[in-house]
């Protein structure tokens, strides 16, 4: 019994660790877009710092399951959630990546006019964040369905992705000499829909933990 108590409470705080880890990769998100609408630099620079921090709760979270799994010998169910946490923790780590790819292009995109809205990549920011923020609460609730649903918000992702790729491909042929900040434009689109695909990825674990099956959910 008093294992048990032990690895609870180890667990337990595994699962805080990991939602101060979600908030602040989502809060992140949140700044970039503040960021793509008004070019600010001081508040591309806090997220690019904050990546630092992600890096080191993905390291704490993944020494304290490492070690959970290593003094407690978790099966079944349990060890499925703790193999969950890696794949979340990991996911989790390139999001935040990807947030700090978004603010170093938004950054240098609004000092020219024509790349000024950036209105799709803004609707896939704010997409992935309440991706995150659905996938998350999934983790938490334990709920497979709820998991799925987020997963399938990343076909909005994929078309506004394919929007873009279109509508940039279109401006180049008719001004060439944007040809430089539109690849960056582009490359920007890629890693946000890279950022869905992470979350998704993040929702097939929160079906496995809870389903034991392995399911594929990014058609």
């Amino acid at each position: 019994m008093q294992t048990r108590v032990v690895f609870n409470e180890e667990m337990n705080h595994i699962r805080r660790e990991l939602g101060l880890m979600a908030a602040r990769v989502e809060e992140d998100l949140g700044k970039a877009l503040v960021v793509m609408r008004s070019g600010d630099h001081d508040l591309a620079e806090d997220v690019i710092e904050s990546g630092k921090i992600v890096d080191a709760l993905q390291l704490r979270i993944e020494d304290m399951a490492l070690a959970l799994i290593a003094t407690q010998q978790p099966v079944a169910r349990d060890l499925r959630e703790l193999v969950t946490v890696f794949k979340i923790s990991s996911s989790l780590e390139r999001i935040g990546d990807y947030g700090i790819h978004l603010v170093k292009a938004a950054v240098k995109l609004s000092r020219r006019a024509s790349f000024r809205s950036m209105e799709r990549i803004e609707r896939m920011t704010e997409t992935g964040q309440r991706m995150l923020k659905d996938a998350f609460s999934a983790y938490l609730a334990q709920d497979a369905e709820a998991a799925r649903k987020s997963a399938a918000m990343d076909q909005l992702m994929d078309n506004e992705h394919k929007a873009l790729t279109e509508e940039v491909l279109t401006l180049i042929k008719k001004q060439p000499e944007l040809v430089k900040p539109a690849a960056r434009l582009l490359r920007l689109s890629g890693y946000m829909e890279r950022l869905g695909d992470h979350i998704t990825n993040i929702c097939e674990g929160i079906v496995f933990m809870i389903e034991c099956s392995h399911e594929e959910l990014n058609d």
